[in-house]
């Protein structure tokens, strides 16, 4: 199991990494095409409805994740779509403040590849939030298992 990094950068942005077991092409689907976003988004046992899926240059996404009787949306902009690069911005209910994500995907020497997101806030405040609502306790470190568990299934 490889393990993700989250890496507080100043006082507004935080970089997360992670090596995973499949191509950057497949990795880059999981994270563009909707019937696929959808296996690995949010909590175990947790189902998204898609509004809005259009993960190109100039596109947008609008989803809500399910679980239990609770529902969270999130949704967002694309800015960049690229082979090795994903630039949105994104926001969720509860949160007012807009984030900017930028997902860079690289090959390592061995055929894996390297995801670095940076996440970008627009306030200290709302990155103090974000790395207090435990990133690696069932947020997005499960998120990735769950794409682990994904790019098997599609090798």
């Amino acid at each position: 199991m490889t393990s993700t990094t989250h890496e507080r950068v100043g006082e507004q942005s935080i970089v997360h990494r992670r090596t995973f077991d499949g191509s950057v092409e497949d990795l880059h689907r999981v994270h563009t095409t909707a019937d696929l976003f959808v296996r690995w988004m949010g909590p175990r046992g947790s189902r998204v409805r898609i509004d809005r899926f259009d993960a190109v240059t100039g596109g947008a996404f609008d989803y809500t994740v399910e679980v239990g009787e609770g529902r969270y949306r999130f949704w967002g902009a694309y800015h960049e779509v690229l082979p090795t690069r994903i630039v949105h911005t994104w926001q969720f209910d509860g949160e007012h403040d807009v984030t900017l994500e930028i997902l860079e995907l690289a090959e390592t020497a061995d055929g894996r590849c390297e995801l670095t997101i940076t996440s970008t806030y627009a306030t200290r405040e709302a990155c103090d939030r974000m790395v207090e609502s435990g990133l690696d306790e069932g947020g997005m470190d499960s998120d990735f298992e769950r794409i682990d568990e994904l790019l098997a299934q599609l090798a």
